[in-house]
């Protein structure tokens, strides 16, 4: 057993917990937020049938803009996504969700992104809240990467590396299905 196994279980669990929020649908969304010109435009929100926010964030002439924070169907804060244009720009934000929304999560990651691409410092942790990686992106390539188990003896670059690429896809995966739920979920705007 090599010192990333467990880190690779630790992600297979995560990438469970993090989809549950999105596949596990519930009856009754609710969708608000104005429109113009038949497209969503100004603020909008999610919410269950019970009033929990799953989405709040804003629309301009039907594009995301700005922040949209996301939450799960327990209340908890899972991800926070800054849009220009429909486009990821600035930090993104993910939280491990807690089991019963109370109480502040914990930070997963946070990723720097321009124009949809990693660009900049992208950092994650550990449950426990010990660093796990932290990775440097220039136009989309890694250019620099550290990594560390759980009790934060150092990783070597190689595994850094590869850590860095199942993140990649992970939370990229975690963040698209958001942004799918999100979108199937606008508000409904009639066309001129």
């Amino acid at each position: 057993m090599t010192r990333s196994d467990p880190v690779l279980a630790a992600l297979a669990g995560l990438a469970a917990l993090a989809s549950a929020p999105v596949a596990a649908q519930p009856a009754g969304l609710v969708a608000s937020g104005a429109c113009r010109d038949g497209q969503p435009n100004g603020a909008y929100e999610l919410r269950s049938a019970n009033g929990q926010v799953r989405i709040s964030g804003a629309y301009a002439k039907g594009h995301r803009t700005g922040t949209f924070l996301f939450w799960s169907a327990t209340g908890a804060r899972i991800a926070l996504v800054p849009y220009d244009d429909d486009r990821r720009t600035g930090t993104v934000t993910l939280w491990f969700a807690t089991g019963d929304g109370r109480g502040e999560a914990q930070r997963r990651a946070e990723a720097a992104y321009v124009g949809d691409v990693l660009h900049g410092m992208t950092r994650s942790w550990y449950p426990n809240g010990n660093p796990r990686t932290e990775l440097r992106y220039e136009d989309g390539n890694l250019a620099e990467a550290h990594a560390w188990i759980e009790s934060g003896a150092p990783l070597p670059e190689y595994e850094a590396r590869a850590m860095a690429e199942r993140d990649r896809v992970s939370d990229g995966g975690f963040v698209a299905g958001l942004e799918q739920f999100a979108a199937e979920h606008r508000p409904r705007c009639a066309h001129p």
